[in-house]
């Protein structure tokens, strides 16, 4: 059907055996219940692989705890970015503190899991290019083998691109690959750029399904692939074509979305600024949450009508960076830690407490659930109630990972000890390509160009419509809301000419914090901190900062030229180590 979203579960062809797995002898016979590859080879063969290497996406099907393997990245890139605490308490899931603090080692877990989850989702794309080549002559049109492979490329790009921003140096194994320990000292971004560029080259721009990968998400992908090099020229050419020309699998333009809140929810979702979105879907009849946003399940308030689990709580320092000047409505570039909002720390519940009255960037309630303030249609957030450790993980909830109470029988899932939601993971949004283009026109283009993709971004959060407001009865959040706003509201475009008489690095901080505050919580701050070469000084201030005020990162510490990147699993480097007793995989730079 045209307008039916591809169903991201684990199939049969899901399941189907990872063809270029160990070669010891024993290992090389058929599987129980497996395919074999003579058996794939055909269409219907070819396209339940593609559907397996597109169930890999959501990192839930290899076993390890969701919430590490999730495509989006709460602990990798906003724990480690500074825009969340772990939140809950400190001895649950302890092994993620190494990442809030820096202090992790490569026998840690959770590296191993993600590693894992990356090479898995690689492995299915492999197996779907190999077993294409083997498709008899006539049994597949030449249309479809071409979107069969770039789709297949398009993903494995894509898992490459994960692993290469967490890990740094990894190894590159693909379809012709047949000795499988391979160096992780050789560049990976030449060949993650020609999978993207095969893919902008051969993918229609419309797809038959939704959640399928158009021509228009890999030519994003590829501006982002050529920014994390620095090669801003290649960027803001291609940046250029997705503003103009580009739009979704089912032919919307790419745009923003008018009202800033409906880009999260599931009611919305699949929308015109959707470029490249993981694909969920509750109550699906496997009586699990596995399809249903389960890299998210520990991220909902304790105590509360969610039950469980009370992760990811957004830090103080990133609630100050929503704080605008009363006047002009701009952020607060240099010094937003002066006066911070106020917040209800060692407070009881049942005390007396006021909001923060100053002036407010809109995007803060839409992102942080904080006491006082309506928690979408389920009440205000009654602070510490609905906290499991307030001194440890701080004030506040996540909150565009949240489910409305009254849409809540269609678009969440109740089936596990934790929720399961409909919420797509958007991995590239087109506000994130607006933000992105920003960054390659102050470097190689235009500083009013950048300025005003900012402000496009900066307008569409000004739109009132899109306001968190007050309810109309405060006892009754259900019957809706009303007029007034919930908070100080204050917001406003940066005047013509700004970034021009500012200087491109002034311009540049401007865009650096724009797409701090635009995409909060989805998942890259540690990322572009560490691109931008900001992260030792970011971090490390932030450190000093926030750990007065929770106990969990007290001694948290960034050190360059280390911690940019994560250490490659200890088990993977024992894993390759060869006859001669020699590990192929290096561990990198600090962790030996």
């Amino acid at each position: 059907m045209k307008n039916s979203t591809i169903k991201l579960a684990t199939l049969l062809f899901a399941a189907a055996l990872s063809l270029n797995a160990c070669k010891e002898a024993f290992l090389e016979q058929p599987a129980v219940g497996s395919l074999s590859e003579d058996v794939l080879a055909t269409e219907a063969g070819v396209n339940g692989l593609l559907l397996g290497a597109y169930g890999a996406l959501d990192g839930s099907a290899i076993g390890f705890d969701p919430w590490v393997t999730t495509p989006m990245n709460w602990i990798f890139g906003d724990v480690a970015g500074a825009d969340a605490h772990k939140g809950a308490v400190g001895g649950d899931q302890s092994s993620i503190n190494g990442v809030a603090n820096f202090s992790i080692d490569a026998s840690n877990g959770i590296l191993n899991a993600k590693w894992t989850a990356g090479y898995e989702g690689i492995t299915r794309t492999n197996d779907v290019l190999k077993v294409l080549e083997q498709v008899p002559e006539g049994q597949i049109d030449g249309a479809t083998a071409q979107r069969v492979s770039a789709e297949a490329r398009f993903l494995r790009a894509h898992y490459y691109f994960e692993l290469r921003k967490i890990f740094g140096n990894i190894p590159w194994i693909d379809e012709q690959t047949t000795e499988l320990r391979q160096p992780n000292q050789e560049a990976v971004w030449p060949k993650i750029e020609e999978d993207f560029r095969y893919a902008f080259d051969n993918l229609p721009a419309l797809q038959t399904q939704l959640g399928r990968v158009n021509k228009w998400a890999a030519a994003a992908y590829l501006g982002k692939t050529y920014l994390y090099q620095s090669k801003y020229l290649e960027a803001k050419a291609i940046f250029d074509q997705v503003i103009t020309e580009g739009h979704t699998a089912d032919g919307q333009p790419y745009g923003l979305v008018d009202e800033f809140y409906k880009v999260f929810y599931a009611e919305w979702k699949n929308h015109r600024e959707s470029v490249f979105a993981v694909q969920m879907a509750v109550n699906d009849g496997t009586n699990d949450i596995t399809n249903a946003n389960n890299g998210n399940m520990l991220n909902f308030p304790f105590y509360s009508p969610f039950r469980c689990c009370g992760f990811y709580q957004p830090t103080q320092d990133l609630v100050n960076s929503f704080k605008t000047d009363a006047t002009t409505g701009l952020p607060e570039l240099t010094n937003y830690n002066q006066n911070p909002v106020k917040n209800d720390m060692r407070i009881a519940a049942d005390a007396p407490f006021t909001p923060y009255t100053g002036p407010l960037d809109p995007r803060l309630d839409w992102t942080v659930g904080r006491r006082g303030v309506p928690y979408l249609d389920w009440g205000h957030h009654p602070g510490v109630a609905w906290l499991r450790d307030q001194a440890y993980g701080g004030p506040y909830n996540s909150k565009k990972n949240i489910y409305w109470q009254a849409t809540q029988e269609q678009y969440a899932d109740q089936s596990s000890w934790a929720p399961g939601t409909a919420n797509n993971v958007m991995i590239i949004r087109f506000a994130d390509v607006l933000l992105m283009a920003a960054e390659a026109e102050a470097e190689a283009g235009s500083l009013e160009k950048a300025q005003s993709y900012v402000n496009l971004i900066r307008a569409r959060a000004a739109n009132p419509s899109g306001w968190l407001h007050a309810y109309a009865d405060a006892k009754n959040p259900l019957d809706g809301f009303s007029n007034t706003p919930a908070a100080n509201y204050r917001i406003g475009e940066y005047p013509a000419g700004t970034f021009a008489g500012w200087g491109k690095a002034r311009a540049k901080a401007a865009i650096h914090f724009e797409r701090r505050i635009e995409l909060a919580m989805e998942g890259h701050r540690f990322f572009d901190l560490v691109r931008w070469g900001d992260a030792e000084q970011t971090l490390n201030d932030f450190f000093a900062y926030e750990s007065a005020i929770t106990t969990d990162i007290s001694d948290g510490h960034f050190q360059s030229n280390k911690n940019e990147y994560f250490p490659i699993p200890q088990i993977q480097i024992d894993r390759s180590i060869d006859a001669s007793g020699n590990a192929t995989l290096i561990q990198n730079p600090g962790y030996n």
